[in-house]
């Protein structure tokens, strides 16, 4: 065995297959590929987590959880590199691009899925894609890692109600004011529940790290082509600024506005 042939390199290499011939297009190709690996990566990292939590290992989920931070970082960084395309470059090949469109990663929608954001209206955008939408059918049906730690929560005694455990996994989670209460008893006597104050510290970074990311997708793309609508009919930069709405873990938030009061 070779480092070529274990890393499948001729495979790999030969995957960029620019569409123009301009040549900042594979700055645009690699760009996105690479992303995708790392993609790739933190679903595989999501789901050990998922498995973790479950179990009841909280550390070794919190260890998944710090290398997936550590992937965000890279995720972000990356935008850097695409922020040097210049809107005069992009224009010479964007119109090759067809269709295609980065709304179309069926990798994203699963770590959205994964962190609790489910939408199953969602699925349908890959209704040409079988082996995607099956992917995403599946961990649609499954709990995230968002409900699989509340459920660890209530194992550990603290008041999660009970129709929250019970809920359709399918939904994204809803704001609970009652889940509030249960973190705000981890936050007010950490050293009596330490692993647990851990925990909800770093899952908050994990979403900081997901709205940076986001942040950056905005301001790239913005720089790129300004208030142009998306390749493959997207709304652009309004529909991705309507993005940094949303939020994964709404209590681990709402708890700091509780904290000595």
């Amino acid at each position: 065995m070779s480092y070529g042939s274990y890393l499948a390199l001729d495979t790999l290499l030969s995957a960029q297959q620019p569409v123009s011939r301009h040549h900042d297009e594979m700055l645009f190709i690699i760009q996105h590929q690479t992303s995708e690996l790392w993609l790739k990566l933190m679903l595989h990292e999501l789901r050990a987590v998922r498995v973790q939590l479950a179990a009841d290992n909280l550390r070794a989920a919190m260890k998944g959880v710090a290398r997936i931070k550590h992937i965000q970082r890279s995720l972000t960084e990356q935008w850097s590199i695409l922020a040097t395309l210049t809107p005069s470059e992009y224009v010479q090949f964007r119109g090759d691009l067809g269709a295609a469109s980065g709304f179309q990663s069926y990798q994203y929608r699963a770590v959205e899925f994964m962190l609790g954001n489910k939408n199953a209206g969602m699925l349908k955008v890959f209704d040409a894609n079988p082996p995607a939408r099956a992917m995403l059918a599946v961990i649609l049906k499954q709990t995230s890692i968002y409900d699989e730690f509340l459920a660890l929560l209530a194992r550990r005694g603290f008041a999660v109600p009970a129709e929250l455990l019970a809920r359709d996994v399918t939904k994204a989670h809803v704001f609970n004011p009652a889940v509030v209460e249960a973190v705000r008893v981890v936050y007010e006597q950490p050293d009596d529940h330490w692993d647990l104050y851990e925990a909800c510290e770093e899952l908050v970074d994990l979403e900081d790290n997901f709205q940076l990311w986001r942040f950056r997708h905005v301001a790239t793309v913005k720089r790129i082509i300004g208030m142009k609508a998306g390749t493959g009919g997207s709304s652009g930069v309004g529909f991705l600024q309507r993005a940094l709405d949303l939020t994964f873990f709404p209590e681990l938030y709402a708890v700091r506005t509780e904290i000595g009061n």
